[in-house]
């Protein structure tokens, strides 16, 4: 083989395992399997696996034996779909909303076992919430945005974080799993969660998914507001105010946006946009 052909064979491997990488779990696959998925020989894959980390578009995991795709490959196809991140994409669905229901209104989106919130509005009312400040973070089953995610998980990754998440959740004194499942299944059912369950006194919230173009629950929008202005005659209105946003928003999506699956980095990178 030349040494055209060579390097043509060589650019098709790494584009086929970029490929396969994608599509893999996000907690990385197993050299052999990429091999497999690849019909190459595991040194073939491996070779073509450390080219692509030397360029920054894959990672090792790290104590681990599985790869995935790296921050690098998220930033360059962010830059080549679209230059606004869902951050900027959000903010002024999150104004608007502000304005129009006069409340605080928060964005978040998973990450792995948690929930973000990656960025929030405040209302005229003064609220407290599981999250907090931008940046705060909650495991996935604590307050209404992060449920909203969590019930519209796909199955499998849905136990996943149920199983890991139901200590955490008890320390905090809040569901049994019991009770989790009961809520996960009415969040479906609904299409919304609302929760004045008096876990903060005085404070009720709601929150709807954000869907991105596959249907996949990648952040949601909710809202935080007094116990007393979210009561069984506003509360159905609000979640469709919030769900029509939310369509919009999730229809407007770049799947590479790196804030999707390293919000942490999201937030550094921007945090003196919004001050």
């Amino acid at each position: 083989m030349n040494d055209s052909a060579e390097a043509t064979s060589s650019l098709r491997r790494a584009l086929s395992l970029l490929r396969i990488l994608a599509a893999a779990d996000p907690a990385g696959i197993r050299l052999k399997d990429l091999s497999e998925a690849a019909g190459c020989s595991q040194p073939t894959a491996h070779r073509a696996l450390q080219d692509l980390i030397a360029e920054g578009f894959a990672e090792q995991v790290t104590g681990g034996k599985r790869y995935r795709l790296a921050l690098d490959f998220f930033v360059l196809a962010a830059r080549a779909g679209q230059a606004s991140g869902l951050r900027d994409l959000a903010r002024p669905v999150l104004l608007r909303l502000s304005a129009t229901l006069h409340d605080t209104i928060f964005l978040l989106v998973r990450n792995g076992y948690d929930a973000v919130c990656l960025d929030r509005v405040e209302g005229p009312f003064p609220i407290r919430s599981f999250t907090g400040d931008i940046g705060g973070k909650v495991p996935l089953g604590i307050g209404q945005g992060s449920l909203a995610i969590l019930a519209h998980l796909p199955e499998d990754e849905r136990e996943a974080v149920i199983r890991f998440n139901i200590p955490r959740l008890l320390d905090r004194g809040f569901l049994d799993e019991a009770g989790l499942r009961i809520a996960l299944a009415e969040a479906r059912e609904l299409g919304w969660v609302s929760l004045n369950t008096g876990l903060i006194p005085g404070m009720a919230g709601l929150g709807v998914p954000v869907f991105d173009a596959e249907g996949r629950a990648v952040a949601a929008l909710s809202i935080g507001t007094l116990a007393e202005r979210l009561g069984d005659e506003r509360g159905p209105n609000v979640a469709r105010i919030l769900q029509r946003e939310a369509a919009t928003l999730g229809a407007s999506l770049n799947p590479f946006d790196i804030s999707l699956r390293y919000p942490s980095r999201s937030l550094s990178s921007t945090a003196r946009q919004y001050p």
